[in-house]
């Protein structure tokens, strides 16, 4: 019994059913939803999801999505999540006209020309197709002129795989990108990178935890600011370690200071 229970459990979440909509979100009426957190379901078909109609964001990572053909109704949606999946066809996006950001790292995505289908979504702001964090990325982006040509074609994006390209704070963030690369690029010898000395750590364990919350807009914000402290942390490492070495190739490092009494 309980084999047959699981099994018919599994068969749900395979597929997205009227009743998995509701026991995920506690609303009968699936026009009632407005935030939907999916992920790691083993889902390949999204089945009745084009009925929220109202939905507002969406997580779907981490499945095993080829077919977005039942997202074409969900107009009013903002924020879609489907990084992780195995889609290589995104045009039933270019119905969602509301989008403002997509994350869809970790796909099959093959060419630049499939990323036309999302020139009609004029409120799109961000963009995500590689996220080095994860280790999620798409063939495309094994291009070379791939930033480029993608920031051409959509010139009023602001946030492009999760770098600020456009707004307050793009030019900081380009000026340290330039300096993780020089300092990156100072750092290797003979093609190997130094080991990495301990650091001392800036505030003690657990100072950046933060509590959990089943709210998708908090999980969200959670999981960018981890992205970002994750980033800071690299950075931190690489700048420790370029001046260390810079230190011993200079041979800067003076003794301690004497002072006279």
């Amino acid at each position: 019994m309980e084999a047959k229970r699981d099994k018919e459990y599994e068969t749900e979440c395979a597929k997205i059913t009227p009743g998995l909509l509701k026991s995920r979100t506690g609303e009968f009426d699936l026009e009632s939803i407005l935030f939907l957190k999916l992920r790691s379901l083993g889902i390949y078909d999204l089945g009745c999801i084009g009925e929220c109609i109202n939905l507002e964001r969406l997580d779907l990572s981490g499945n095993n999505i080829t077919n977005l053909a039942p997202l074409a109704s969900l107009r009013l949606l903002l924020v879609l999540n489907l990084s992780a999946n195995r889609i290589s066809n995104i045009e039933p996006l270019s119905s969602c006209e509301s989008l403002q950001s997509l994350n869809m790292a970790g796909n099959l995505i093959s060419s630049i020309d499939s990323l036309h289908a999302l020139k009609s979504l004029r409120k799109l702001e961000s963009i995500r197709l590689k996220d080095n964090t994860y280790n999620y990325t798409n063939p495309v982006c094994k291009n070379t002129s791939y930033r480029n040509t993608v920031l051409e074609m959509f010139p009023n994006i602001k946030v492009f795989d999760g770098e600020r390209v456009v707004g307050r704070g793009s030019d900081l963030y380009q000026l340290c990108k330039d300096i993780d690369d020089t300092i990156k690029a100072g750092m290797y010898k003979n093609g190997q990178l130094p080991e990495v000395p301990d650091c001392k750590p800036w505030v003690e364990d657990g100072f950046w935890e933060i509590k959990r919350s089943n709210n998708a807009i908090v999980e969200e914000a959670y999981k960018q600011f981890n992205d970002v402290l994750h980033e800071c942390r690299l950075l931190n490492r690489r700048a420790a370690h370029a001046i260390s070495q810079t230190e011993r190739t200079l041979g800067l490092k003076n003794p301690p200071k004497q002072y006279s009494v």
